[in-house]
């Protein structure tokens, strides 16, 4: 194996690693040590690599929503579209649901999970609503729908809103989303 590889398979042990452990810790409870055990390397390679723990969990919370295209769909159909997408997202996405358990409790989890949501539902707001200056309120409007909701039913695992079915979580959601990106602003 090359040294290139080598390096790439360690980045990646050290990654899978990591967000194991920020998901499963918290971000202060997780350990460069505990990473390393679980990665089955020498704590100095993390360092080497990220060069401290900010820097590794930043590289961990790397994180692409893959976002629909919106603009292309009829309008009365967008808010049920992204609640779909979030809801596919959390259910498949243990990093996701890490990085919203770290953004509760800790600033460095909040400045990531905010950046995350305004580089990538930014755009995909500013597309779909009636004025553009109005899109970072809009966007901040679905996140809290949407990040409000993933706390309730994948961290606190609030009975009524496990037991929910997916059919019933979208009515419940995708007007309210709907309304926050295509209504007229109150």
């Amino acid at each position: 194996m090359t040294t290139a590889r080598r390096s790439d398979a360690t980045r990646a042990a050290i990654l899978e690693a990591a967000r194991e452990r920020f998901a499963a810790d918290g971000y202060e409870r997780a350990t460069i040590r505990a990473i390393a055990r679980e990665a089955g390397i020498d704590p100095s390679m993390v360092m080497r690599y990220y060069g401290n723990k900010e820097g590794l969990f930043a590289a961990a919370s790397e994180i692409d929503l893959a976002l629909p295209a919106l603009g292309a769909l009829p309008s009365r159909h967008i808010g049920a579209v992204l609640v779909n997408h979030f809801l596919d997202r959390w259910e498949r996405d243990d990093v996701l649901t890490g990085l919203l358990r770290v953004g509760v409790t800790n600033e460095a989890g909040a400045a990531r999970m905010q950046a995350v949501f305004e580089e990538q539902l930014g755009p995909v707001t500013l597309g779909v609503c009636p004025r553009p200056e109005e899109a970072p309120a809009r966007a901040a409007l679905v996140a809290s729908q949407i990040l409000g909701m993933a706390l309730a039913r994948y961290v606190l695992r609030l009975r009524p809103a496990v037991d929910m079915d997916r059919d019933e979580l979208v009515a419940w959601l995708a007007p309210t989303v709907q309304r926050y990106l295509t209504a007229e602003k109150p």
